[in-house]
Formats: C-alpha cells, sequence, structure tokens
C-alpha cells in the first residue's frame, strides 16, 4: 500500500488571513495537502526565498508590494519555482505579462475551486522541466566526453602513424636500401649473364618496394606538410591527377605570398581532410574533374574539395556504417572547426572551416604529438 502524499511546501505572499484561510481550505478541498507559510512583505518574501518551497501563490496587490514584482524577483534569484498568481481583479494585459515573466497560472479569488489542479499542474510542470534540463545537461556532459574520446583517438591515431613512419623509415627503408647497395655490388662485380639477370631483377623488385615504402610513409605521415599546407595540397592533387587520370585544380586563391604560420593540428586536419575527400572521390563519384580550393578569409581557414559527379542521395548518407564523413566531423572539431557537406546530381562539395582564432587553443586541449610534429611548420602560399 502506498502512504499518503507528501505535503507540498507553499509559500503564500498575501497580506490577507481570510483570504489565506480561504485559499487553504480550497487546497484542502482538492485533496492537496499543504505546509504553508504566510508572508506579506518584500523583505520577508526575499528572506523565504532562501528556504526550500514547491511553489510560490501571491496575491496581485499588497500594501508597496506586487506579485509581478515578487515573480521578477523569483526569477532573478534562479531557482525554478512554479509561480501561481491570484488577484480579486486583474485585467488580459497583465494576465498576459505574468504569463510572459513565468507565471505558472493566473486565477481570480472569486474562483478559486481552480486552484487545487492549477497547483497540481504547476508543480508537475515544474518537476518536468526540472527533468528535462537535467535530461539536457546530462546529454550535454556525454556529448562532451564522446568528443573528447573522438579527440583522443584521432591524436592517438596520428601518433601511432608517425610512429609507424618513422619505424618504416628507419628499419625497413634503411635495410631496403643497404639491400639494394648490396645487389647493385653483386651485379657488378659478376661477369655470368644468368646471375646479372637476375640481380637486375631482384634490384628492381627493391626499388619497387622501397618506392611502395615511401608512399605508404607518405600516407601514414606526410614529410610534404613541413614545405607548407599549399605545397602538400598541391602534391597531392598533381599525385590524385596522374594516379587516377581524374583532371585536379588546386587553388588558393586570397592567399599573400608571404609565408605565415598556422595554429597547431591545422595543417594536418586541412591535409587529411582533402585526403578523405579525395578518396571519396576515385571511389564513388565517377567525376571527371576536382576542385581543391583553400583560402582565408575573416580570420577563418576555408578548404572546399568540389567535384562533378554523380552526387550523393539521403541514402548514401544515412548509411549506418558510413564512418568516413563523421571522422571528417570528429577531426575538424578537435582544431574547433567544422565540415559541410552539398551533394546534387551536379556534383558534390565538402568544405571544412576552421577559425585560426580558437584553433591553437582547441589543439591544445588534446593530447599534443610532440614537438617534432610538422604540423606547427610555415606554409607558403604560391
Amino acid at each position: 500500500m502506498t502512504g499518503p502524499a507528501p505535503a507540498i511546501r507553499l509559500l503564500h505572499l498575501e497580506d490577507s488571513e481570510p483570504d489565506h484561510a480561504l485559499a487553504m481550505a480550497y487546497l484542502q478541498r482538492g485533496g492537496i495537502h499543504a505546509e504553508p507559510l504566510r508572508i506579506e512583505s518584500r523583505a520577508e518574501f526575499a528572506a523565504a526565498l532562501q528556504q526550500p518551497w514547491d511553489i510560490v501563490v501571491s496575491d496581485y496587490h499588497l500594501p508597496g508590494f506586487g506579485g509581478l514584482e515578487a515573480l521578477q524577483m523569483l526569477r532573478a534569484s534562479g531557482r525554478p519555482l512554479p509561480f501561481i498568481l491570484v488577484s480579486g481583479q486583474i485585467g488580459e494585459e497583465t494576465a498576459v505579462e505574468a504569463m510572459r515573466q513565468g507565471a505558472s497560472d493566473y486565477l481570480l479569488k472569486d474562483n478559486l475551486s481552480r486552484l487545487a489542479p492549477a497547483v497540481e499542474n504547476a508543480i508537475a510542470a515544474a518537476e518536468a522541466q526540472r527533468a528535462r534540463l537535467a535530461a539536457d545537461r546530462e546529454l550535454q556532459a556525454s556529448r562532451r566526453r564522446l568528443q573528447e574520446l573522438a579527440q583522443h583517438l584521432q591524436t592517438s591515431v596520428e601518433s601511432e602513424r608517425q610512429a609507424i613512419a618513422r619505424e618504416i623509415h628507419d628499419d625497413v627503408g634503411g635495410s631496403l636500401t643497404a639491400l639494394k647497395f648490396e645487389l647493385d655490388w653483386i651485379r657488378r662485380r659478376t661477369t655470368e649473364p644468368a646471375v646479372q639477370q637476375r640481380a637486375a631483377m631482384a634490384l628492381e623488385t627493391v626499388t619497387h618496394a622501397i618506392e611502395a615504402s615511401q608512399r605508404i610513409m607518405q600516407n601514414l605521415r606526410p614529410a610534404i606538410l613541413e614545405q607548407g599546407l599549399v605545397a602538400a595540397l598541391q602534391w597531392m592533387t598533381s599525385r590524385f591527377e596522374k594516379r587516377t587520370g581524374i583532371e585536379c585544380e588546386c587553388r588558393t586563391s586570397g592567399l599573400s605570398p608571404d609565408r605565415r604560420a598556422l595554429p597547431a593540428g591545422v595543417p594536418l586536419v586541412a591535409y587529411r581532410t582533402a585526403q578523405e575527400a579525395l578518396t571519396n572521390v576515385s571511389k564513388h563519384a565517377a567525376a571527371t574533374r576536382v576542385v581543391v580550393d583553400l583560402s582565408i578569409s575573416g580570420g577563418v581557414l576555408s578548404l572546399e574539395v568540389s567535384d562533378n559527379g554523380c552526387g550523393l542521395g539521403p541514402d548514401d548518407l544515412a548509411k549506418t556504417r558510413s564512418f568516413g564523413l563523421r571522422g571528417l566531423h570528429e577531426r575538424a572539431s578537435t582544431v574547433g572547426g567544422w565540415v559541410d557537406l552539398s551533394s546534387s546530381a551536379a556534383g558534390t562539395s565538402l568544405i571544412l572551416s576552421v577559425p585560426l582564432a580558437g584553433a591553437g587553443s582547441a589543439a591544445a586541449a588534446g593530447d599534443n604529438e610532440g614537438p617534432e610534429d610538422p604540423e606547427t611548420a610555415a606554409w607558403t602560399a604560391t
């Protein structure tokens, strides 16, 4: 069996004792057990707001004080308490103003039969509002934690890529180069045609392996970024055009020819965004032309990759396991930026925007990759 409902803590701003008693009688008749406190001045109301209450019921006219002023004081205190305004005579404009300022309801003293349901509804609405606010706060905290995790994962991935690229360069690349020298030494010192032929074939295989290791290193950790973002994008688009046969133009509109340092993390984010966009173009777009446009305007770096391909449909964007675009959004957020995508039958355009003023602090919030990170290198606009 459930016990009786707990008494509600009611703050009653009323200068008439008979009117207070009448209101409490209506509440009791409506099945509401209240623990009221009657006050009638501004000072008493301000002091009472320091205590816990479930609802405030206020008369409209009091000596030197009024219900609307009490409502303003309640809202200024920041406490989300329901507030019901009661008056012997209240105009429509006043009632509308009270509701606009946040009153839960308003009643006339000659119709207090609505007081009990009004109190119940106001308290229920306030509890629902508090629950929604708590849920919103928890959702925002959850999103913030997920974003921090995504930023950490992005940084960890790049750190791991850097370590692997370094190992390939130092160990695999060094060993292959040494092996190439040894094979060439054998080829030059033997007089047997069969051995020379096999040595030449082995040299060709090792050369392909060295080229492959260099290509893997560039994909893992683009050393070209040490020459600057513009140079890196020009190199990327040139190789993309040669590899795929798709015409690819790199534009650097609005960039001055002097060397400028971008905030940490921004060059690599822009490079990876262009890399992912071009990969998607080569796989899915069936395009014949791509334009990569890098610009800085109003303190915002913009990178747009647009193609004249078949475009993306709603089903393509809604794929449950389509993580490419989601990854771009998360990567952009690590430097305080964002990604916009628009697509039609005439092609697709992906735009990365990064406010440069806040990019440094956003990147610093994650785990930086250390002083050897080429992301901090200067870049040259050409």
